[in-house]
């Protein structure tokens, strides 16, 4: 999956970064690098199911699609 990411200096020094189609995923970093790595485990945490998410009703079915 690619999304696309907004790298911005940051006034107090280093990088913030932010996923404009998953709101409220940002990171920071003092390097490029560092804030793109950061925002990758964002990313993956941002998107991670939680147990409380899935309240199945009886009949639902739970599939995987491909993005």
């Amino acid at each position: 999956m690619k999304l696309k990411v907004v790298l911005e200096p940051s006034e107090e020094g280093g990088f913030t970064i932010y996923v404009p189609s998953l709101p409220g995923c940002i990171s920071e970093g003092d390097t490029k690098d560092e804030a793109l790595s950061n925002i990758r485990e964002a990313i993956e945490l941002y998107l991670e199911p939680v147990d409380d998410d899935l309240s199945i009703t009886q009949g639902a079915e739970i599939m995987d699609v491909a993005v």
